[in-house]
């Protein structure tokens, strides 16, 4: 189990981003670079830095999606939940790799092999069901080559 960074370890991430303008975003993307998440731990540290509220940087923390409460898994899996990949079978395509991977939304296998994410469209609307693995934009996604994803994933 992963110890909660002290305050010093997320000082000293904060301190190259201080002196931007803005310089919120870019301390999140740093920390999560650096722990693999963005703990609830590192929220007051980085409120008070800032002369910010906790409740202004959970509040930016909670609305971008990319940002994790808990490191994800070796590989992660997104998969796109727009309208488009819906109509086109993203919605059973999903429910049955969760299922056969034993999680829910945004959770990660036992062994930390694959965590699975929703994503809010890919681009590829037109090459539906689309997913992004490990940064790697994948169109046309059936049972098979999604299978064949997971399988390359948790090897």
């Amino acid at each position: 189990m992963q110890t909660a960074p002290t305050p010093e370890e997320i000082e000293e991430i904060m301190a190259p981003h201080l002196d931007r303008e803005g310089p919120l975003l870019p301390i999140l993307h740093a920390v999560q670079a650096n722990l693999g998440c963005v703990p609830e731990s590192a929220v007051p540290v980085i409120a008070k830095r800032l002369n910010l509220t906790a409740a202004e940087v959970h509040g930016v923390v909670s609305f971008y999606h990319d940002f994790r409460k808990a490191p994800a898994g070796r590989h992660v899996v997104k998969i796109c939940r727009a309208e488009a990949c819906q109509s086109v079978g993203a919605t059973a395509l999903t429910e049955r790799a969760l299922e056969r991977l034993g999680i829910g939304w945004g959770g990660t296998t036992p062994d930390g092999g694959v965590t699975v994410e929703p994503v809010y469209c890919l681009g590829l609307c037109a090459c539906g069901p689309a997913a992004m693995v490990d940064g790697r934009v994948v169109g046309r996604l059936d049972e098979a080559k999604l299978d064949a994803i997971l399988e390359e994933a948790r090897a």
